[in-house]
């Protein structure tokens, strides 16, 4: 029975979510949207390490990474609250998706009854260790303050390690970039300000399962450590961590820039030479599950010839959330898929991955592995 209803919840966000992140094109250009999600709020204090407040500490943190992003004219700043407020972690979900956000960025402190201190920065996925699922435990609980929160979450259960498998799926096709944002931001953390590094981390946070977009839930650091809460709770600590936080999510923008940026594009070619079915110019291939590699994503409509992609074959494109996504090659074997991801790193592209395809649609790729003989 348990199960059943962590099936129809999954099934339910997966719906919930897909059908708010559809929006149509407004022929503006894109901006990169960033949600940033200060934890707790309101009735949620959330922890309270010696004395000092995570709801508070965390929405200072969040204020001033906007207010550093908002300097760059290309970004926008989107926040699930601004203020001392709580806000259903179901609802700080729909904020981002609703927003056709690149990335969600959610804050938090930690706690523990040792001298545990440093730096964490997760992912969404099945815990590795029980350490791991503690965390995600303690942030999920909130849950229990919302309104309904049992029809809201289909039977989830923060206690129970079990519940926490169904929530990959939704976040899967979005692993990889959210790793790799989470290593920029723990890299910031360790080199430039020179905090423990307890290091890139998977677990299962509902809030992040709500998203459908590169996501990162950040432990700034643990309130129980006299010092490190000290430091979390003074002006200058939030304003460097803040401003690691800031740069390693410009980043990542210009790690995912930088791979439409170096193509060497033809500016007199016309735009209108460029059409959405330019798949079409694939070899055929008899299967009804195809993998191809993304290797890059932008706002800027590109010719899909190798000499913009580092002579890399058989490019396609396809216009989804406001974003230009461009793929090398087109297989139904994911073995053969895996080589060509290979090779696309090889050329630079070390941010690329494999995404599958079903009659012209993308699927999540653990479905496609789970129906395709490879």
């Amino acid at each position: 029975m348990k199960t059943h209803k962590l099936l129809l919840f999954v099934s339910f966000i997966f719906v919930l979510t897909f059908s708010s992140f559809i929006s149509g094109d407004d022929g503006k250009p894109h901006q990169f949207v960033v949600v940033l999600d200060a934890g707790h709020g309101g009735n949620d204090p959330g922890n309270v390490g010696n004395g000092y407040k995570e709801k508070e500490i965390a929405l200072k943190v969040v204020l001033e990474v906007g207010k550093q992003l908002e300097k760059n004219p290309n970004i926008k700043v989107v926040y699930t609250r601004e203020k001392d407020v709580f806000i259903d972690l179901f609802v700080r979900g729909q904020i981002a998706n609703k927003a056709n956000a690149d990335l969600f960025v959610s804050v938090h402190c930690n706690s523990h009854n040792s001298d545990a201190h440093g730096t964490e920065t997760f992912v969404l996925g099945t815990h590795r260790n029980q350490t791991n699922f503690e965390v995600a435990k303690k942030e999920n609980s909130v849950i229990f303050l919302e309104n309904d929160y049992e029809s809201k979450y289909g039977g989830f259960d923060p206690n129970s390690p079990e519940s926490v498998i169904g929530l990959t799926l939704a976040q899967e096709e979005y692993l990889d970039q959210s790793i790799q944002l989470a290593s920029f931001i723990q890299n910031k953390f360790t080199n430039k300000l020179k905090r423990k590094n307890r290091g890139v981390k998977q677990a299962g946070f509902i809030v992040l399962h709500q998203t459908v977009m590169p996501s990162v839930l950040i432990e700034i650091g643990f309130l129980t450590y006299k010092e490190e809460g000290r430091y979390l709770n003074s002006e200058n600590g939030q304003k460097e961590i803040s401003t690691a936080i800031t740069n390693a999510i410009l980043d990542y923008k210009h790690n995912i820039d930088g791979n439409v940026g170096e193509f060497n594009f033809q500016e007199n070619q016309s735009s209108n030479q460029i059409t959405e079915s330019s798949k079409e110019e694939l070899k055929p291939v008899d299967s009804d599950i195809i993998y191809k590699v993304q290797i890059a994503a932008g706002s800027r409509k590109i010719e899909p010839k190798p000499y913009n992609f580092k002579k890399l074959e058989d490019i396609s494109f396809d216009f989804e959330s406001n974003l230009y996504k461009y793929y090398t090659g087109a297989t139904p074997s994911y073995n053969e898929a895996k080589l060509l991801e290979e090779k696309a790193k090889s050329k630079g592209y070390k941010s690329s991955f494999i995404v599958a395809f079903k009659d012209g649609n993308k699927i999540p790729l653990a479905d496609a592995l789970k129906t395709s003989t490879n």
